[in-house]
């Protein structure tokens, strides 16, 4: 059993979207379309009426990806902005994660181009009026190829201009170096590359930048993000990763300050690009010196390795990370059906990988790296992961996010253009995402375009997500899990939320074949916590005609769930 949690705890609830895709009413999708072909989202797009559709999803943060200004293949020359040099962009809209400009935001988001800043902190505004808070992310690992900075304060220095090239490190060096080593463009130029007559197989870098993903080399593989340069935070890599921390490195100093510079926008959280990438002394350092200032803005940490987890929460000060590597891959296993799914993962990470910080992880089941759950390379039907979703939601009393488009079983069907045809939701090109739009129906926000199936899977969200939003239980309670009995499989998993004012048995039952009955033993200290109260199945707002005592019998579906309040 978890420790209680003593004082009140708000669960958020994250809705990820970008803007360039939320909004984009257009259909044509031609793959490596251009802006003009396949149409971009704008700030204005996501209206009051959006964002309370968005808002009846129980969300308490919007996660707005993709608003700082990133290398592009679109030409704003008019507005003093050049089109990036296309063997260094990845797809023609080009990735979020590739940022040339940490002072500017995307120009293809506004309406008004020279306007682009009054438009982003228009939809800050509007969100916050709405009641939800901003979240925008900080990509602090690395930038675009050819970072260069239009909008940058007065005072502020582009990174790299006090560098000494000559040297592969140095502790106040911006950028590692390969001296003496020109940049090589990786691969070759296809026949049939569709961007063919914008690349020539050359990017002038002399000498060479070492890449994003710690690749220490003139000449990254096409598996690289070659697109980007890895940032100094004084780590000596290729000498032992012998650190330099005092005096502050540069680049500490000038990511403060970019930080900064967007909280005074009006900003409520930053989502942090691969923040193990980085020390977490510079974590240590920067959140303190951000909250200093703006005492509620919270810090999500995008993370991979759990041995760092608790380094990275304590020492790191960070707020939340990703659960993904631990909760995520166990519920994606049982929402496939295959054949090593069991759900002693989900008892593994909450009892162990995470003990004693699950309540500071981040659950999701889709986000823009991932997979859509509708795709055909995940679960084809999104309704098979009904059980994952109740699960990911309440297991703990950390937050929850959802993708924009996952609530109407977007399955991110066509090749976009960069990345292929890989069951995902391009972030590198310009796209409509079609069964979103049909929620979106030209800009009402009504889901009058929703079929019958998708409108029942877009309430199931709503529903759940409203539960959660308001049960104590869930924000605040204690975990009890049920031991497995004799009719339950390795696919059946059912738990006890519970605090002094609420309990919920939640039973997940993610066989796609086998139903579910039993008669649940409600341990004796969660029966003296309150009074009885009448048995409802809140999903579907069922009275269950049982009397609620040592026991609940219950009956759960295949591919279903149920959350029970007694």
């Amino acid at each position: 059993m978890e420790p209680a949690i003593t004082q009140a705890q708000h669960k958020p609830i994250i809705y990820q979207l970008l803007p360039r895709l939320f909004g984009n009413k257009e259909t044509a999708n031609v793959t490596y379309g251009t802006i003009n072909q396949n149409g971009s989202g704008k700030f204005n797009d996501i209206s009051l009426k959006a964002l309370d559709g968005i808002k009846e999803l129980g969300t308490t943060h919007v996660w707005y990806t993709g608003v700082i200004a990133h290398a592009s293949l679109t030409d704003y020359s008019a507005y003093g902005i050049k089109p990036d040099d296309a063997d260094v962009v990845k797809g023609r809209a080009g990735s979020p994660y590739a940022i040339r400009d940490y002072y500017d935001v995307d120009p293809d988001l506004a309406v008004d181009v020279k306007a682009r800043m009054q438009e982003f902190e228009a939809l800050v505004t509007r969100t916050h009026q709405k009641g939800m808070k901003v979240i925008i992310d900080f990509v602090p690992n690395h930038v675009a190829r050819k970072y260069d900075s239009h909008l940058k304060p007065e005072g502020v220095e582009d990174f790299g201009k006090q560098d000494d090239v000559t040297k592969a490190f140095s502790a106040t060096n911006d950028y590692y170096y390969i001296p003496g080593q020109p940049f090589v463009v990786p691969g070759k130029i296809a026949e049939n590359d569709p961007l063919k007559s914008l690349k020539d197989s050359e990017f002038d870098e002399m000498p060479a930048k070492a890449t994003g993903n710690d690749v220490f080399s003139n000449a990254p593989s096409e598996n690289d993000w070659y697109e980007t340069v890895k940032l100094n935070y004084g780590v000596d890599y290729l000498n032992g990763n012998k650190t330099y921390f005092d005096p502050k490195p540069p680049v500490w100093l000038k990511m403060r300050d970019i930080l900064l510079y967007w909280a005074s926008k009006g900003i409520d959280g930053f989502r942090c690009d691969m923040a193990e990438m980085v020390p977490v002394e510079f974590w240590e350092w920067v959140i303190p010196e951000v909250k200093s200032r703006y005492t509620s803005m919270i810090f999500i940490g995008e993370a991979y390795n759990a041995a760092v987890y608790e380094t990275y929460l304590n020492k790191g000060h960070f707020d939340y990370l990703y659960d993904k590597v631990g909760l995520y891959d166990g519920l994606k296993k049982l929402i496939k059906n295959e054949p090593n799914a069991d759900v002693k993962e989900i008892s593994r990470v909450w009892q162990i990988e995470t003990a004693g910080f699950g309540n500071r992880m981040l659950s999701f089941l889709e986000n823009h790296d991932e997979e859509r759950i509708a795709s055909a390379g995940f679960a084809g039907d999104p309704l098979y992961a009904l059980p994952a979703i109740v699960v990911s939601a309440t297991l703990s009393t950390g937050p929850v996010m959802l993708y924009f488009g996952q609530e109407v079983g977007e399955p991110a069907k066509g090749i976009e253009g960069f990345g292929g045809d890989d069951n995902r939701t391009s972030i590198f090109d310009y796209w409509g995402i079609p069964e979103h739009q049909k929620w979106m129906n030209n800009g009402a926000f009504d889901g009058g375009k929703l079929n019958h199936k998708q409108i029942t899977l877009r309430n199931y969200y709503k529903k759940l997500m409203g539960i959660v939003a308001v049960s104590d239980a869930v924000q605040n309670g204690q975990i009890y899990e049920i031991p497995v009995t004799d009719s339950m499989n390795n696919k059946m998993y059912a738990y006890i939320r519970y605090t002094a004012n609420q309990r919920l048995l939640i039973i997940a039952n993610f066989d796609r074949t086998q139903t579910l009955m039993e008669k649940i033993k409600i341990p004796d200290e969660v029966v003296k916590i309150k009074k009885m109260v009448s048995v409802t199945e809140l999903l579907s707002g069922k009275m269950l005609n049982i009397s609620s005592g040592t026991s609940i019998s219950v009956k759960v579906s295949p591919a279903s769930a149920q959350i029970i309040e007694f």
